[in-house]
């Protein structure tokens, strides 16, 4: 009797995790794979000195309920703090890298190996599939009946929906490229794109993935271009890849990835009206035909629509791969600016209104540019480059933004580990007639594009200035005592000199990435043991 009573609480605490496993795990094209629906996710960029670890980073991207993030590379420790949280991954292949690909299959097996495989269990692991009325693990370990805990699963999946729990890291896309076909590249990519999409394809098929990772080319608006949306066509010197990579996209099941900014027509022509950038309506609509377009977002997409209608591909599906607003470094870039725009696309492309040539058909995701401001980015298009989070370097929201994720406003991270609150600023008592070269040093090293026209601190006065640099390279020398001297010019302050909107930061201290824990690491190791126990107790219970 004990015996029987033992092996009934065995069995059931095998059907309770059975039933997790398969909230979380329906597919039909075989991977570990959530039921989706279109979401909004954000790009998680890390150019930055002020770097959170990325389990601070998944924490946050937790709280506030985001499932989609597209890094720009495939960081390894990113790619570890995501592991066994559900959130589905699209990881980079930066520009530097399409030549090598492109010329060579050994270099795209090793890539998908190095960044890919290993965070995906395929053979006889974690990849749990439901094929028929089996559930198995992939490999035949074992087989175990369905219908054993079917009505128990279907109530629990209708209340718990959202709760997923994951074993591995969900890479979905792999993004070759990034704007490759950028008009200012002059073609420099261009021709190595396909190539290495090819290889890629081959290398994901070796590796048993290609039937659960897409290939995409995130390209920006500028491959396309009209007067009128109706009018969209590729530019003439891409016709031919254009049309080679949405066969390849379309055969095998990949959306079309463009990344739209409204922010950069009105920056980039005194012309633009400001009101048609936005969702709140306009006095510039745009007619074409019997279309009428009340903002540049949805002008935008229509032109690519027309674009791949000509190419035959007009109803190939679009991710967003990027879009966003900026809250400082330009006139136009504020925190206002930008929750308006925010919250106005996010609430435009959830209404499922979608747009004149796509009706009812909003793009599948919607990527926000960005997750965190990365203050050691490139300026060369702007100082608004650094400022394009929807939280600053630190984890926390620099405005009220509700994602449509069911989880109301913008959540801070938590748990951040700063430097002391001190401060360095000019001496009061000093003379600042030699401070240049200074200043120089200090603006080469840190962030100083707030004190840049239009910036939040452009009107705090020259010693404002030159205290706001001294600070600035004080926090990113993790407060050593000797990078605050500036020949006796600086000196330290416990007293916050942040004035008005313009903010004096105080850094985060390093912190040290701990190897992340979960059940896809588990799974690889001694754990796998308890796991194929528990199903051998339902397997036992069923037969």
């Amino acid at each position: 009797m004990g015996s029987s009573r033992g092996r009934k609480m065995i069995n059931i605490i095998a059907a309770v995790v059975v039933v997790l496993v398969l909230l979380s795990s329906t597919t039909e094209n075989g991977g570990m794979v959530v039921v989706v629906e279109s979401a909004i996710g954000v790009n998680w960029g890390t150019i930055s000195n002020h770097r959170l670890s990325p389990s601070t980073v998944v924490n946050l991207l937790r709280d506030n309920k985001i499932q989609k993030v597209k890094l720009f590379d495939a960081d390894p420790d990113c790619l570890r703090a995501l592991m066994g949280t559900g959130i589905e991954v699209m990881v980079g292949v930066s520009n530097d890298l399409l030549a090598t690909l492109s010329s060579s299959t050994a270099a795209s097996d090793l890539w998908v190996s190095q960044n890919v495989s290993r965070y995906m269990a395929v053979k006889g692991g974690a990849n749990i599939k439901e094929k028929g009325h089996l559930l198995y693990l992939h490999g035949d370990l074992l087989t175990v009946s369905s219908a054993f805990c079917h009505e128990f699963l279907l109530s629990l999946f209708q209340e718990l929906q959202y709760r997923r729990l994951a074993l591995i890291p969900m890479i979905w896309y792999i993004a070759v490229g990034n704007e490759p076909f950028l008009a200012s590249y002059g073609g420099q990519f261009q021709s190595y794109v396909m190539p290495a999409i090819t290889n890629l394809q081959q290398s994901l098929a070796k590796a048993n993935l290609a039937g659960n990772v897409k290939l995409v080319v995130p390209c920006n608006a500028d491959a396309y271009e009209s007067s009128l949306p109706s009018q969209g066509a590729f530019r003439p010197e891409l016709s031919q890849i254009m049309t080679d990579l949405v066969t390849f996209l379309n055969s095998n099941g990949s959306p079309f990835v463009v990344n739209i900014y409204p922010f950069l027509s009105l920056y980039g022509n005194s012309d633009f009206p400001q009101d048609y950038a936005f969702f709140e309506g306009t006095t510039h609509s745009v007619t074409d035909g019997p279309n009428v377009y009340y903002n540049a977002f949805d002008g935008n997409y229509d032109t690519l629509v027309s674009a791949l209608n000509k190419l035959g591909f007009g109803q190939m599906p679009i991710v967003i791969g990027e879009i966003g607003w900026p809250t400082d470094g330009a006139i136009s870039a504020n925190v206002n600016a930008a929750r308006v725009f925010n919250q106005g696309l996010i609430n435009h492309v959830l209404s499922n209104k979608g747009t004149p040539l796509r009706p009812q058909q909003p793009p599948m995701d919607v990527y926000l540019f960005g997750l965190l401001d990365e203050e050691a980015k490139s300026v060369l298009p702007g100082s608004f480059e650094r400022h394009w989070g929807i939280f600053s370097f630190d984890g926390q929201a620099k405005y009220a933004l509700n994602l449509g994720l069911g989880n109301g406003l913008l959540r801070n991270a938590k748990d951040v580990h700063y430097l002391p609150s001190r401060w360095c600023v000019a001496d009061p008592s000093k003379d600042l007639s030699g401070v240049a070269d200074h200043f120089k040093l200090a603006c080469t090293v840190a962030d100083c594009t707030t004190l840049n026209y239009g910036g939040s601190c452009n009107e705090i006065g020259q010693r404002g200035n030159v205290s706001y640099a001294f600070n600035s390279y004080y926090q990113v020398q993790k407060q050593n005592s000797q990078s605050c001297e500036f020949d006796g010019l600086g000196v330290v302050t416990f007293i916050n000199p942040s004035m008005g909107r313009c903010k004096f930061l105080v850094g985060v201290s390093e912190q040290v990435v701990t190897k992340h824990l979960s059940l896809g690491l588990c799974l690889q190791s001694r754990f796998v043991i308890i796991w194929l126990l528990m199903f051998w107790g339902v397997w036992a219970l069923v037969i």
